[in-house]
């Protein structure tokens, strides 16, 4: 199947998801992610519409950014892996969005390295998995208030990775819970610019459209398995 026959079908079954939330596709981001995707391959989803790519580790995103931007296709890049401090320069200078800030230290040093103001996610560990990063579900309103504080620094929302499963209803909970924290910190805050709420993939996309997710990552339902 298809790199563009994938896509138009992933776009379909946000567009579903979106009208029984009560929303529209134009409300959801797609991310396509791109980790080990050779840029040929990259540039025919650029092609077919596509406009935000995520990448996993900051070496492919910025390398596949150069190589891109060389052949004139200028795509909005997510940050959307584990991200190590030493890496927080490079990852601030290409990504528009990074989805995973999960401690201050990196917080610290994402301020300390920006030269313009940086659009980040605060992580939530939503169904405390010790193998996933993240501040867990009862700390992530006082760590928000204190990441609010940072200079050249904008919270614009969440990001969660729920479990995986066999069957996506089993995260329904998770995401749930997720939208009630992203609610609850953007009332707490009192601050617009936290609009953003980055969860579901392949497998479970639709269920977080359902509970109130307005971006996604997909990867593996575009482009198929690594």
């Amino acid at each position: 199947m298809s790199v563009s026959k994938n896509l138009r079908d992933t776009q379909a079954r946000i567009a579903r998801a979106a009208e029984k939330s009560g929303r529209t596709a134009k409300d959801i981001t797609l991310v396509a992610v791109t980790k080990t995707i050779d840029v040929e391959r990259v540039r025919e989803v650029l092609a077919c519409g596509a406009k935000d790519l995520g990448e996993n580790k900051v070496q492919e995103m910025t390398a596949k950014a150069a190589q891109l931007e060389a052949l004139g296709e200028k795509p909005t890049w997510h940050m959307i892996g584990r991200l190590q401090t030493n890496k927080a320069k490079a990852a601030a200078d290409t990504a528009a969005l990074i989805h995973s800030v999960d401690s201050m230290r990196l917080a610290q040093e994402l301020s300390r390295r920006a030269s313009t103001p940086i659009n980040f996610l605060m992580q939530v560990n939503v169904a405390a998995e010790d193998t996933k990063a993240g501040v867990d579900v009862e700390s992530a309103k006082v760590f928000a208030r204190e990441l609010q504080k940072l200079s050249n620094m904008c919270l614009r929302g969440l990001m969660t990775i729920a479990p995986a499963v066999e069957n996506p209803e089993e995260n329904r909970v998770f995401f749930g819970m997720m939208h009630k924290v992203f609610i609850d910190i953007r009332n707490d805050l009192d601050d617009n610019n936290i609009s953003f709420l980055s969860m579901g993939m392949t497998s479970d996309f639709e269920v977080a459209i359902e509970e109130g997710a307005n971006i996604v990552r997909v990867g593996t339902g575009i482009f198929g398995a690594r």
